[in-house]
């Protein structure tokens, strides 16, 4: 079998299982809607600058229209005779119209095409990305104003700490997400820059408007240096950094997530339909969607490194080695997307159980800090307040008992300065309700951010 790409060089037929092991047809055959759209442009180009007629232009584009359909409705046959997409696409076209199809490959190269193919596919998995990103936050902040009062555990070191609300608690996941979209933002920004023009490392003598086709393309602007163009692949990479930065804040929610639904810890219900039994015990309610996100953020971490690996020793320019590229990102890019998504839907379901939640919130002195802050408002210095405290949380534990248990005349055995409205002070509700400040943990500060958050994602989404 002549390898129908380069067998002019050539005088003995391509090695079968050669030809097995390099294609990339399996792989690349997703970027063939994106491979029509550069061509289309691409020989609209030529026909501005001179290369082509007006008829030889309109016959190939009428070919690609052609062949868009037929790969649509999975009438086009793909062979990996031709190794790649980019070829499979070339020789149906001229099948379909004949020899004035092999002109759509005047001045690039498969180098400078797999890139631009490459970067229109990514930019449109990135908006999906970001897609359910948004509605993710979305499902978050709904529930962060159905919760923005409820009293809920603080945890540091997973021991309770303050009590907050669990409104205050979600958004923080909120904010999270809302960093992992800004990231795809800027990666888009990285991305949507044309190589196409830089052929095969060193540009073409022939006359082209690559800025043309950029602007048709929609892209920002064309590479500068077209040895960088045919090899970067930072873009690829600075997407799989995102998706595993988005993995890895899936994988801490639902943590706290399998936490919290653990009877021991009963803060929250998921519904029974995201979880699984035990084929033993049959008691069991177990979460294993969430441990699933949890295990499926190591391999979107390994995509990455398998990036980098791939990358860390190729010197310039194309280098087959960057072929392996689109299986590692393609995978990274579904796992983030299917997690995102099911943990969306998952967290429609939850429900917080407010009465332990309220419990918990009031256990292991959680308003210590606010005992210690009402004696700095009345002159005590922090650090004084704080040791005084401190003593009064070893009295109670030696008592077992609650500060709230205490009699004015224990407190005031600490400090003269404690009064009767200490109790005000040290309930879970005002902890919450005095923490005012922008970004902390008052019912009033939780529903203000929520309502914005949820604004800014309807104008977003308007917009888009």
């Amino acid at each position: 079998m002549k390898n129908k790409t380069w067998s002019g060089r050539f005088k003995k037929q391509i090695n079968e299982d050669v030809l097995d092991f390099s294609q990339s047809l399996t792989v690349d055959i997703v970027l063939y809607e994106a491979d029509i759209l550069v061509t289309e442009a691409h020989v609209e180009m030529l026909y501005e600058c001179g290369h082509i007629s007006l008829k030889e232009m309109r016959k190939i584009r009428a070919g690609l229209k052609k062949l868009r359909s037929l790969a649509n409705n999975g009438e086009l046959p793909w062979s990996v005779e031709f190794e790649d997409v980019h070829m499979n696409i070339e020789n149906a076209l001229v099948d379909l119209i004949g020899e004035v199809g092999k002109k759509i490959h005047l001045g690039r190269s498969r180098n400078d095409l797999v890139a631009t193919d490459m970067r229109i596919y990514l930019r449109e998995l990135l908006d999906v990305t970001s897609a359910e990103i948004r509605e993710f936050r979305k499902t978050i902040t709904n529930l962060a104003v159905k919760y923005h009062a409820n009293i809920f555990p603080g945890y540091t070191h997973l021991q309770i700490a303050q009590p907050v609300t669990f409104g205050h608690h979600l958004l923080a996941w909120q904010e999270m997400m809302a960093r992992d979209e800004q990231r795809l933002n800027n990666v888009k920004s990285m991305i949507n820059v044309m190589p196409l023009g830089s052929a095969a490392l060193s540009g073409t003598s022939l006359k082209l408007d690559r800025s043309m086709v950029a602007k048709k393309l929609g892209f920002d602007g064309v590479t500068k240096n077209s040895m960088d163009a045919v090899s970067d692949r930072d873009y690829i990479v600075d997407f799989a950094h995102a998706n595993a930065m988005t993995m890895m804040h899936l994988s801490r929610i639902s943590e706290e997530l399998i936490l919290w639904m653990n009877p021991q810890f009963n803060l929250i219900e998921i519904d029974e339909s995201f979880c699984t039994g035990s084929s033993i015990m049959p008691q069991k309610k177990n979460p294993d969607v969430l441990e699933l996100v949890r295990g499926k953020s190591g391999a979107v971490y390994g995509n990455l490194m398998s990036l980098f690996v791939l990358l860390k020793g190729l010197p310039l320019t194309y280098n087959r080695d960057l072929q392996e590229d689109k299986n590692i990102i393609f995978e990274s890019i579904d796992t983030t997307i299917s997690s995102i998504d099911i943990i969306n839907k998952l967290m429609q379901t939850l429900k917080l159980n407010k009465e332990n939640a309220h419990y918990l919130a009031e256990t292991s002195f959680s308003t210590a800090t606010d005992l210690a802050e009402y004696l700095s408002a009345k002159g005590v210095a922090f650090r004084d307040s704080h040791h005084i405290v401190g003593s009064v949380v070893k009295y109670c534990e030696s008592k077992n008992m609650s500060m709230k248990q205490l009699t004015i005349q224990e407190f005031n055995t600490f400090s003269k300065l404690i009064d009767n409205d200490v109790y005000k002070y040290i309930s879970v509700e005002h902890s919450v309700s005095a923490r005012k400040n922008i970004g902390s943990t008052s019912p009033k500060n939780v529903l203000k951010n929520a309502k914005q958050v949820l604004s800014t994602l309807h104008k977003n989404k308007t917009k888009k």
